[in-house]
């Protein structure tokens, strides 16, 4: 069973959560004790968002190698799940649906966390980047989406890829044109910015640069 699949069993009272969400993954006490709640450790959760093709997936996974614990995309995952099973919970099929799943796996994600004091934890990106890709999509955001992105909160300042369209490359999970990847990081700045958060931009430079970047603003 894959991982969104997983989400989905569980979120429907099948099998118990585990110490790590779906896509999470990291150097971290593993914990096994109760779930975290909503409001335990948001200042540990950090998350990189932005645009898609921005870089921001290659700097979470240098972040990993220096030691941090991160979580994986939801939309790349729920993605490869489905095209594996035959699913039809894919953007350019069923966006709704979609975007449940990528709720799914944002929740044990977030709720697979390390908790307690201790170093960062990075997300690529959070529950708001839902409500912003369906923005994109100029669907609805349903109410238990929009409850899910006040409850669930991550660290007050959240750090975002700018478009870089030197380096923007299509993959078979990311369809989008370039242009398409502008207005996802728009859509990111007004969501993310509306739910309260800080946003800072990450520099367009290498990803030894940026990971300076981001650790000398935790720190």
């Amino acid at each position: 069973m894959g991982p969104a699949l997983r989400a989905v069993t569980d979120a429907a009272g099948g099998a118990g959560a585990g110490s790590e969400g779906p896509g999470f993954e990291g150097p971290g006490p593993g914990g096994s004790g109760p779930e975290p709640g909503p409001a335990s450790g948001p200042a540990r959760r950090v998350v990189i968002t932005g645009g898609p093709g921005s870089g921001k997936s290659t700097l979470i996974d240098r972040l990993q190698a220096a030691g941090f614990a991160r979580s994986y995309e939801a939309g790349r995952g729920v993605i490869q799940d489905q095209r594996a099973v035959g699913g039809p919970g894919l953007p350019w099929q069923d966006p709704g649906l979609f975007a449940e799943l990528m709720l799914c796996w944002e929740l044990r994600s977030y709720r697979g966390a390390p908790t307690g004091p201790g170093p960062a934890v990075f997300f690529d990106r959070g529950i708001p980047d839902i409500v912003g890709y369906l923005r994109v999509e100029g669907r609805p955001v349903p109410a238990h989406l929009d409850t899910a992105a006040r409850t669930f909160r991550y660290h007050p300042r959240v750090f975002i890829a700018p478009p870089w369209p030197e380096i923007y490359r299509q993959d078979t999970e990311r369809r989008q044109s370039s242009a398409e990847a502008e207005r996802t990081h728009a859509a990111m700045v007004e969501t993310y910015t509306g739910y309260g958060y800080e946003l800072v931009e990450l520099p367009r430079a290498s990803v030894v640069d940026r990971v300076r970047f981001v650790t000398a603003r935790l720190g």
